[in-house]
């Protein structure tokens, strides 16, 4: 009686440590999980690293040299050792925001989804009181919060770095606010295009249905939604305009367009007629203009594109739980 007794409470018993969809989602990609924190650590470091002692050095030397003047100065025009491992170091931090988007955008079409739907593990995790719904989002949940935790932080400390080494970038003429992926590290970007790579690679990943072939059509996906806003980038919020009746106003911010102005105010290609006052008088050139978005426009700029990032994201999560409910019916 005793004996029975004890087999029944022991077989009672509850298993001990996690478990649930989450745990096995982490147990089945700890590979990439593990992957995700190097890439941090080595982001988080290299930019703490110019932040700090990497600034501090392309200073020094910066001023042993005899400059260390507070703009460019033209005696000095040149990049000393010191700031070209300090820039390194910046473009490694910001290369990693950059590159996050196709790599999210690859892992999901890949591994995530297209290798479980491909060996037949969705369709067993389906069998096992979790519903394809719940199990997609589980998919899309849990890679969201890492990525969006990962891009802020990097983020955060390339804004921090960004704030502080104005007057160095200005000595040594580097890095402009408006350039690609500075413009992206900058602000709310980073994560967005990140979010983004993941819906896109989770729905590509949904169609193919299969590991190499979702890699590789959700990065090149990516890659193309992500030229098209770059390409979109300049013309989401109004221009301001500089004009000049000799020459081309200055270099001022990211340029969109520029050209030459008629005496009756329209704006024409450029005859390149220098100063040729028969040439311009011949096409009643009267002035030159530059049409560009100051500093002022990067917060503008860099929302209204978030916003449009952000709401393709979520047209492609929508697609992605559509397809799977018409693929299995009530189940879901």
């Amino acid at each position: 009686m005793t004996a029975v007794t004890l087999e029944t409470s022991t077989a009672a018993a509850p298993s001990r440590g996690p478990r649930g969809l989450l745990w096995a989602m982490l147990r089945l990609h700890c590979s990439a999980l593990w992957f995700w924190a190097l890439l941090m650590a080595v982001g988080v470091g290299t930019l703490l690293w110019a932040y700090g002692p990497g600034a501090d050095a392309a200073w020094a030397e910066y001023r042993k040299v005899g400059c260390g003047g507070t703009a460019a100065d033209l005696g000095c025009d040149f990049t000393v050792p010191a700031y070209s491992r300090y820039d390194t170091a910046v473009g490694i931090g910001a290369g990693i925001l950059g590159l996050v988007p196709f790599l999210a955008a690859a892992w999901a079409g890949g591994a995530l989804i297209g290798r479980e739907l491909e060996s037949g593990t969705a369709q067993l995790a389906w069998t096992q009181s979790v519903s394809p719904a719940r199990w997609l989002a589980a998919k899309l949940a849990v890679p969201a919060a890492l990525l969006t935790a990962g891009s802020l932080v990097l983020t955060l400390l390339h804004r921090m770095l960004w704030s502080s080494d104005g007057v160095l970038r200005m000595a040594m003429t580097s890095r402009e606010w408006h350039h690609g992926i500075t413009f992206q590290a900058n602000g709310t970007l980073a994560t967005a295009y990140a979010l983004l790579g993941l819906a896109v690679g989770v729905l590509v990943g949904l169609l193919q249905r299969r590991t190499l072939p979702g890699l590789a059509i959700a990065t090149a996906a990516q890659m193309a939604l992500m030229a098209v806003t770059v390409a979109l980038r300049p013309h989401l919020w109004p221009v301001e305009t500089l004009t000049d009746k000799d020459e081309y106003p200055p270099f001022i911010g990211m340029v969109v367009g520029d050209g030459a102005l008629t005496s009756t105010g329209a704006r024409i290609e450029d005859p390149i007629c220098v100063d040729n006052a028969k040439c311009l008088a011949e096409h009643d050139i009267v002035g030159f203009y530059r049409d560009y978005h100051p500093s002022s426009h990067f917060w503008p700029l860099q929302l209204v594109e978030t916003g449009i990032v952000l709401a393709v994201a979520g047209l492609a999560v929508l697609a992605a739980f559509r397809l799977l409910n018409r693929r299995t019916g009530a189940a879901v």
